[in-house]
């Protein structure tokens, strides 16, 4: 009669050391898979603060689960994603359209400043003003069909090649944050680019660049105009009319309008990201803020200046930046200590 419950457990016994030893091999296997997708990462706090937060966020039955629904990662993009010295490339895109544009209104050639760029003065070119290059913004981005705009972008990206590398600008995006993407897309996340660039013209390689789909991406927006072309087909017109300037506390705001779920990650490397930063660790559970200081002139470049890094216009990343970010938890990362590779062709 006692032979019964022995026998049984013997048997939940065994059952119980199964599952441990699934539950080992699991652990094991997560870790080696986490591993496995973050390659170009050098160990270290900034490559283990993702580990964790995925693992935190994404382990069924855990304190800080987050179900599938609600897993949001934004990212800037210049700097963050790609490459944005020695000047953003959708101002690249601006200043090689003035040409084009002039010849179809020839009465600009004569005018600042676009006569300033006209002449290939880079000297004088980098000393415009904001209200300038505004004005350039707008003869360049403005005007035209969405569709024509769409194909005005591909054609250039196509063509373009970034000074110093030679390559073009869609292939200097940041193999470590490509990672990032693919990494936390495997386990359930949807990631968002959130950017204060101009969302038409992002939207146009997104999807092909980093995996994110045109409805992902969030930018300054301009407003369109509808209307019916010769035959009576309808088309949108861009015009110069500001709907969203997506920085700063732009970027909160347009992630409330555009996605309408606060992130659990976030990612930028500047001022113009604190506050999406700040929004996302804000939220309850599991948070991710990270910042990339760009601090590897070497193998990319290096300014600030915060940490006594170079002075800059483009990126700037003060140390009031860095402090706030040490305070708040936030994690810094620096491109020459936490990153095997910059770019995907350097594995090639």
């Amino acid at each position: 009669m006692k032979t019964k419950p022995i026998i049984f457990l013997q048997m939940f016994s065994r059952v119980v050391l199964a599952l441990a030893i699934l539950i080992v091999c699991a652990s094991r296997a997560a870790a080696q898979n986490a591993a496995d997708s973050l390659p170009s990462w050098n160990d270290g706090p900034a490559k283990q603060a993702i580990v964790d937060f995925v693992r935190a966020t994404a382990e069924a039955g855990g304190a800080k689960f987050v179900p599938p629904e609600e897993r949001i990662a934004t990212f800037d993009q210049d700097g963050t994603l790609w490459v944005e010295h020695p000047m953003y490339s959708q101002v690249m895109y601006c200043l090689e359209r003035v040409p084009a544009v002039a010849e179809k209104k020839p009465e600009l050639k004569k005018v600042e400043p676009f006569k300033t760029v006209l002449s290939g003065n880079h000297e004088a070119i980098a000393k415009l003003p904001m209200k300038d290059l505004e004005k350039i913004l707008v003869a360049t981005l403005t005007g035209m069909s969405t569709d024509e705009f769409q194909a005005e972008v591909k054609q250039w990206l196509a063509e373009a090649k970034d000074p110093r590398w030679k390559k073009p600008y869609t292939e200097l995006t940041y193999q470590p944050m490509q990672e990032v993407l693919k990494y936390l897309r495997a386990n359930g996340f949807k990631t968002y680019i959130v950017t204060g660039g101009g969302q038409d013209f992002v939207r146009v390689y997104a999807e092909q660049t980093y995996g994110i789909p045109p409805e992902h991406v969030v930018g300054t927006m301009g407003g369109t105009k509808y209307g019916y072309d010769k035959e009576g087909k309808p088309f949108l017109t861009k015009e110069p009319k500001l709907l969203l300037n997506d920085n700063n506390a732009g970027k909160p705001e347009g992630i409330h309008l555009m996605i309408g779920r606060r992130p659990y990650a976030a990612f930028g490397n500047s001022p113009g990201d604190q506050q999406m930063l700040e929004y996302t660790k804000a939220g309850d559970g599991a948070r991710l803020c990270m910042l990339v200081l760009h601090d590897d002139a070497k193998r990319e470049y290096a300014y600030g200046p915060a940490q006594g890094l170079p002075e800059t216009k483009i990126g700037t990343f003060p140390q009031a930046l860095y402090d706030k970010a040490k305070k708040e938890g936030w994690t810094i990362i620096s491109m020459k200590d936490d990153w095997k590779v910059i770019f995907p062709f350097e594995n090639k």
